[in-house]
């Protein structure tokens, strides 16, 4: 993992100024939700402040649950809510006419989202998503769950930690969608064709920095999701 793009705390107030640098880095999604923040001593160093204020600042930040402790040491961003979420993937489960109000949203959402990662995704970002195309053309791994590793993967790029935390939030219902879609929807093998073919056009317009292209794959690669729930009946 690359070292973070720490600045420099000016000597006063260290635990406030600490913590306000940690709370930009999770606002500019250099940290993301789940994240493990590196070491106090490494803060420390980084910072240029002493372990003390590093433990103030980051203590504050637990205190507003914006991170928590992990299990023997350390310190992660914390998850966003999801009190939600096993409701509404139950949902998904007994009621498959919710999934077609879930994939209008990701139409909108989505599309905005590659639209931003193909103007903010550095090299690690699009090896990220590349990756994620490779282990679909040689289905390595289940597919839904490369699938759902691609899409958060064009989240991360995105650099948005607002839609990362929206992701989160509907991550269980949104896998629940995606595994529908594999498993049972998309039955034929020329689906699984088109459904390569589209993610390799969105990744390549990502890769070529080309956002109006990112957003027209991938608005594509939705609306040919929804003539299938059309054909099934889960649209009126």
């Amino acid at each position: 993992m690359a070292a973070p793009d720490l600045h420099p705390i000016a000597h006063e107030n260290l635990g406030d100024r600490v913590a306000a640098e940690v709370l930009r880095l999770i606002a500019s999604g250099e940290f993301a939700p789940g994240d493990r923040l590196p070491a106090e001593r490494r803060l420390a160093e980084m910072l240029g402040v002493s372990r003390v204020s590093v433990r103030a600042g980051l203590q504050q930040l637990k205190a507003q649950g914006l991170l928590t402790a992990v299990r023997g040491g350390g310190t992660r961003v914390a998850e966003p809510p999801t009190g939600a979420d096993p409701a509404l993937t139950a949902l998904a489960q007994i009621d498959r006419g919710s999934l077609a109000d879930l994939l209008e949203l990701r139409s909108m959402l989505e599309s905005w989202a590659a639209r931003r990662a193909a103007h903010r995704a550095d090299e690690d970002d699009i090896a990220a998503i590349e990756l994620q195309v490779e282990r679909m053309r040689t289905a390595s791994g289940d597919r839904a769950q490369v699938d759902m590793d691609f899409h958060l993967a064009i989240a991360k790029a995105s650099g948005s930690v607002v839609y990362r935390h929206l992701i989160g939030v509907i991550r269980g219902t949104l896998f629940e969608m995606l595994r529908y879609n594999r498993d049972e929807l998309f039955g034929e093998r020329e689906d699984d064709a088109a459904v390569m073919r589209q993610h390799e056009a969105i990744m390549l317009a990502i890769k070529g920095h080309d956002g109006d292209a990112a957003a027209r794959a991938m608005a594509a690669h939705l609306d040919w999701v929804r003539t299938h729930y059309v054909a099934a009946g889960l649209f009126p």
